[in-house]
C-alpha cells in the first residue's frame, strides 16, 4: 500500500500540501522568512500523533460500549537545542469527560492504540520517547 502527498512551494517558505482531497499550507513564521499562513510542519508531526490515537481510542470505546461525553488530546513535544532541532519525546495527554467512565477499559483503549493500531505511534516510538498520561473528569490515572 502506498499513499502520496503532494507539497508544492509557494514562494518565501511557503509550500500548498494536496493531501487524501485536501489542500492546506506549510509556512514558517515571518522572523525566519516566512509568511505564516500555516503551521510549521515539526508540528504537524505532534498532530498527526493525537489524531491517529484519537481515532483509535474512540473507535475501541464504541466497541467496548463506553460512552464518553468528550475526548481532548493534548501532544507535548520537547525539542533538542542542537541542529538538526528534532523531538526527542513527545507525551500525549488524555483528557475524558463524562458519567460512569470505566478506567479499566480506558487504559485499555489507550494502550491497544499504542502498542497494536496507531501507525504513528508505532513509528514515533522508533525515534524517540513517548509518553502517555490519562485524565478522566479532571482526575490524573495512575
Amino acid at each position: 500500500m502506498k499513499e502520496l502527498v503532494n507539497v508544492s512551494w509557494l514562494d518565501n517558505l511557503g509550500f500548498e500540501v494536496q493531501m487524501n482531497g485536501h489542500q492546506f499550507y506549510i509556512d514558517a513564521d515571518p522572523e525566519v522568512g516566512g509568511n505564516k499562513r500555516g503551521p510549521k510542519p515539526k508540528p504537524l508531526m505532534m498532530a498527526a500523533l493525537g489524531g491517529c490515537t484519537g481515532m483509535d481510542v474512540v473507535s475501541i470505546l464504541k466497541k467496548m460500549r463506553v460512552d464518553i461525553d468528550s475526548l481532548n488530546i493534548r501532544v507535548e513535544g520537547y525539542l533538542t537545542e542542537e541542529h538538526p532541532k528534532h523531538y526527542y519525546k513527545m507525551e500525549v495527554i488524555f483528557e475524558f469527560t463524562g458519567e460512569n467512565l470505566h478506567e479499566d477499559k480506558i487504559k485499555k483503549a489507550v494502550s491497544l492504540s499504542e502498542e497494536r493500531y496507531c501507525g504513528v505511534s508505532v513509528t514515533y516510538r522508533k525515534a524517540m520517547e513517548l509518553s502517555t498520561r490519562i485524565v478522566i473528569n479532571g482526575h490524573e490515572l495512575k
